[in-house]
Order: structure tokens, then C-alpha cells, then sequence
């Protein structure tokens, strides 16, 4: 079993920044790919920033250029700098590593985290 424990959420101004973390532990032989999703109030959850064990970035069009994404392999940690913030980006932020394997050989799993808010005032 898998564990993602989230941090850095809370309560910012707009054009403030936030910075949050996201640690996974468990069993983990490796995770392929770990970002960060959103979803707001009446909304799907979407996709925010996602980095590849190989350092491969996706962002989500209205984050790029404010937010960064940064991985360590190592410690299975994800951070999200968000810069630049907007009332829009307000949210519940959701950790996410994507095919973890306990074992070479074993299956891939996906887990997520519980969330944490992120409101920015305008």
C-alpha cells in the first residue's frame, strides 16, 4: 500500500505564491509519473502539472509560466511552486503518482492523495 500526504495548502492573496508538497511512502519500487490535479466547486477535476520519472513536464495551459513542478526521484516527493496566483486557480489540490510498482515485475497502481485546499483572494 501507497500513502500520498500533501502540505503547503492555505489561504493567499492574488498574486501571492504557495508552494505545495506531496510525499509518497509505502511500498514503492517505482513511481512513473507524479503531478498535481484540481478541481473546483461544480467542476471536474483537471490536470494541473505532471512530471515523468525522467523528468518529462506537462502543464495545464492556464498554469504555465506561473506555476513549476519539480520532482525528486529519490524521496518519491513532488512539489508544486505556484506563482502568480488567482482567484480562479482556487481549488482542492490533489497529489498524484501514477504506476507505482512495489516490485519490477509487479502491476502498476494509481493513488491520490486526500487534497488540500488552496483559495486566493482577489
Amino acid at each position: 500500500q501507497v500513502q500520498l500526504v500533501e502540505s503547503g495548502g492555505g489561504l493567499v492573496h492574488s498574486g501571492g505564491s504557495l508552494r505545495l508538497s506531496c510525499a509518497a511512502s509505502g511500498s514503492i519500487f517505482s513511481i512513473n509519473v507524479m503531478g498535481w490535479y484540481r478541481q473546483a466547486p461544480g467542476k471536474q477535476r483537471e490536470l494541473v502539472a505532471s512530471i515523468t520519472s525522467g523528468g518529462t513536464i506537462n502543464y495545464a495551459p492556464s498554469v504555465k509560466g506561473r506555476f513549476t513542478i519539480s520532482r525528486d526521484n529519490a524521496k518519491n516527493t513532488v512539489d508544486l511552486q505556484m506563482n502568480s496566483l488567482k482567484p480562479e486557480d482556487t481549488a482542492v489540490y490533489y497529489c498524484y503518482a501514477g504506476v507505482v510498482r512495489a516490485t519490477p515485475w509487479a502491476p502498476g497502481t494509481d493513488y491520490w492523495g486526500q487534497g488540500t485546499q488552496v483559495t486566493v483572494s482577489s
